[in-house]
């Protein structure tokens, strides 16, 4: 099968409620690329159909060594596609799985790479939201790759959200962000830090499910057993509050660098001109989104995060094995924020069980 005359699809990498992923060979010039499509079902649905678009255009406006590349976007037969960069390696998800905990300075390096590709999208005025090992991706030859800006949304942009709408995988969520409070790229800032976290104990800060729990801002124990430094900088990422927070991206890499002997070394994103809270989405216009899509937004970060750029990992030897997602049910419904907050969290939980 070719996709828009070019595009030859070789084998499939990984489908999930809202996109498929196939592993394509660009014939005019001769590269690999991860080739995400939106679902045949939801190609009609214009509402999904600007937001996979506007995912590649996001996308496309960077230009960085720790950002996977989007090459083309185009639509075929009314069904829009993304090409881009296929990144031969694993995602941080898949390390921690593979290895457990991993050492510190291993870990402080990793931060540094996330937070030159974050810095880099912060300066271009995108905020990511969905910071999460799963859409980190290392490459074989150890370079780290920031993934899938399938929920970020820039200073110019529209969103295509409900108001109160969450967004992104629950253990990762900034407590504003669970709120489905108006984040900035403070939110990012406490991505990195549940990261680092993860990297340096084998599990996340919080349970996958408990938005409450987020949204409340309940106390996170210190990582165990890691240095003071690199846990005072994980523990500061990960401060409820976005103005106690490192001030951006860069600061956060400054203060990794610091952790490491060879700190001297390491190339580090310059400081920006403002601070990571300053840094949000002023949308010139909201569009109301049905209660379907603004589930299967929901569904994007909870159950396919990653699968635009996690999948596009499974490469060199051997046939990969494709990721199916179960069929995603709505949210039940409830009378009050708390118990919607509430049935979100058990959704959350119970899909994450399933992937």
């Amino acid at each position: 099968m070719t996709v828009a005359g070019r595009y030859e699809i070789e084998r499939a990498l990984g489908h999930g409620a809202m996109a498929v992923v196939d592993l394509a060979r660009d014939v005019e010039l001769e590269r690999h690329v991860a080739l995400k499509r939106l679902a045949e079902n939801l190609s009609r649905d214009d509402e999904l159909h600007a937001r996979f678009l506007r995912e590649a255009r996001l996308a496309a406006r960077l230009s960085h060594p720790n950002v996977v590349r989007v090459y083309d976007v185009g639509d075929e037969g009314g069904r829009p596609f993304i090409a881009m960069e296929y990144v031969d390696g694993e995602t941080l998800a898949e390390l921690v799985a593979r290895r457990g905990p991993l050492p510190p300075d291993e870990v402080a390096e990793l931060g540094v790479q996330i937070c030159r590709g974050l810095a880099a999208a912060h300066a271009a005025g995108l905020v990511h939201r969905d910071v999460k090992p799963q859409n980190l991706l290392l490459r074989r030859d150890g370079v780290l790759k920031l993934g899938d800006f399938g929920i970020a949304f820039g200073a110019e942009g529209t969103r295509l959200t409900m108001a109160g709408t969450v967004l992104g995988t629950a253990a990762y969520l900034a407590p504003e962000q669970a709120r489905g409070e108006e984040v900035t790229a403070a939110a990012d800032v406490y991505g990195v830090g549940a990261v680092l976290y993860e990297l340096l104990t084998g599990a996340p800060p919080r349970s996958p499910g408990s938005l409450a729990e987020h949204a409340g801002a309940a106390p996170i124990p210190p990582p165990v057993g890691a240095p003071s430094a690199l846990a005072d900088v994980v523990m500061r990422c990960l401060d409820p509050q976005p103005h106690r927070r490192p001030a951006s991206a860069a600061e956060v890499a400054r203060r990794l660098a610091a952790t490491l002997p060879d700190a001297q070394t390491l190339p580090l994103p310059e400081d920006p001109s403002r601070r990571a809270t300053e840094i949000t989405a002023r949308p010139r216009e909201r569009r109301r989104v049905r209660p379907a899509v603004a589930l299967a937004a929901i569904a994007v970060g909870a159950i396919v995060g990653g699968v635009g750029a996690a999948v596009a990992t499974r490469g060199g030897g051997g046939t990969p094995t494709p990721v199916h997602a179960p069929p995603v049910a709505p949210v039940p419904h409830a009378e009050t924020a708390e118990q919607q907050a509430q049935s979100l969290a058990a959704w959350l939980t119970r899909h994450s069980r399933q992937r």
